[in-house]
């Protein structure tokens, strides 16, 4: 009989069984960072996006499972240079109040403790479903700043330019739109950070998760923040017209049900892209599978 592929490569049932029981264990070490991520994802609607993460990753892992019949346990002293690594940005980061710091310094040891049973050709071999952790860290304020206001700014001026088009009297005074002598603030009406992170990841795991060509997979993450600030534009216009000729509650109605619909709508612009060129015979998918 066929010894399997695992097998022979030397992987049995002990390897992911240890590599999840200390990984377990560096969470509980750092389990107050952790319980800090959590916090933040479910009280900040704009970190949400966190809790997609380990999904994206599991489908990282699941789509390149076949690697690992050429992917022996090997090379583990990459684990305990990683734990060091997080363990030491975790006590800069507590010491020093720098939150984002001690929340990588968490995901590290979490990242470590797997690594020092799997080795560093799992690293390698599934470097997407590592890379896609670093989504964990719940975005500093100032840079969310810098994304969100700029982002707001171009969301309320292409929408007056439309509506204007449209026939429809507005104004704008910064991130404010005056429409029917009712004001709407675009940061609370529709604030499209949120879905930036979230389709940022959808289509990482759709990149990755698809036997694409590389040049491919940068124009879906490239566009991805695009196809969000247009469907953050597309939910707004009907927002700000119910503001100014509904009731708030049917305006705050649509908002939210809307919401929801973005991310498929988004999801769906993405897939458009790559199906547009596959339509002008421009390669985007890779002759054989990458994953096996």
């Amino acid at each position: 009989m066929k010894r399997h592929f695992l097998a022979r490569q030397g992987w049995t049932i002990w390897h992911p069984a240890v590599a999840l029981a200390l990984a377990a264990i560096g969470v509980f070490l750092t389990r107050a960072a952790w319980d800090d991520i959590r916090k933040i994802a479910m009280v900040d609607e704009e970190q949400s996006h966190i809790f997609l993460v380990p999904l994206v990753a599991a489908w990282m892992i699941w789509v390149r499972r076949f690697r690992l019949r050429n992917c022996a346990p090997a090379g583990t002293i990459v684990g305990p240079i990683v734990v060091a690594a997080g363990w030491l940005c975790s006590f800069v980061g507590y010491t020093d109040a720098i939150q984002s710091v001690w929340h990588l310094g968490a995901v590290l040891v979490a990242v470590g403790c797997l690594l020092s049973v799997l080795g560093v050709n799992v690293l390698f071999r599934f470097m997407p479903a590592f890379a896609v952790l670093v989504f964990l860290v719940p975005m500093p304020n100032a840079i969310r700043q810098m994304i969100s206001i700029p982002l707001q700014t171009a969301t309320a001026a292409t929408t007056q330019v439309i509506l204007e088009t449209l026939g429809v009297a507005i104004e704008r005074n910064g991130n404010v739109l005056s429409i029917n002598n009712i004001e709407v603030a675009v940061a609370e009406a529709c604030n499209g950070m949120r879905m930036v992170f979230a389709l940022v990841l959808v289509s990482y795991a759709f990149a990755f998760g698809m036997p694409l060509r590389n040049f491919m997979r940068v124009i879906v993450l490239v566009a991805s923040p695009f196809a969000a600030i247009l469907c953050n534009v597309l939910r707004l216009i009907p927002t700000i017209l119910l503001f100014g000729y509904s009731s708030s509650e049917v305006a705050t109605a649509f908002h939210d049900i809307s919401g929801w619909l973005m991310l498929p709508i988004a999801f769906g612009i993405l897939l458009g892209v790559v199906r547009t060129l596959s339509w002008a015979l421009i390669p985007v998918n890779r002759f054989t599978l990458a994953y096996q």
